[in-house]
């Protein structure tokens, strides 16, 4: 008898929560994994747990500055954004969410243990209140302050 592979099928199980949620990028990434699994590419996984976050803020940051790089966001539209009051709010909450999400990186790589809950956490916003997968280094930054890690 054979044993069950229970990291395919909470892969699918995940996969099929993104599907339900129409949530393509909880469905797009555990499809991807499940593809590594069941291609037999498993030496891929620690490689990816060790550079995969890096990976993704760069993903991120260049979404995040296309704008700027297409020219369809002009210098005069950045003078503009600090003459706004919800623009100043706008730069207040991005330099809070940037710093707890540096405090959830530290959080994360020094007590690795937190990182399950935080990503169980992270699916549950993401599948069922349409959430991003962000989530994990802004709830560990704020994990962070309210347990006094740093």
């Amino acid at each position: 008898m054979s044993q069950v592979d229970m990291p395919s099928i909470l892969l699918v199980l995940l996969a099929f929560l993104g599907i339900m949620s129409s949530n393509s990028s909880i469905t797009i990434a555990a499809v991807f994994l499940l593809l590594l699994r069941v291609l037999n590419l498993q030496q891929a996984f620690p490689w990816i747990e060790k550079h995969g976050l890096s990976i993704g803020i760069i993903i991120l940051m260049i979404g995040i500055l296309a704008p700027l790089a297409s020219g369809s966001m002009s210098l005069e539209s950045l003078y503009k954004s600090f003459l706004n009051w919800k623009s100043i709010a706008a730069i207040l909450v991005g330099v809070g969410v940037a710093y707890l999400g540096g405090r959830g990186v530290q959080l994360m790589s020094a007590q690795p243990s937190i990182v399950t809950a935080l990503i169980i956490g992270t699916i549950i916003g993401v599948a069922f209140l349409k959430g991003v997968p962000v989530g994990p280094l802004i709830a560990a930054g704020i994990l962070s302050l309210i347990i006094g890690k740093s």
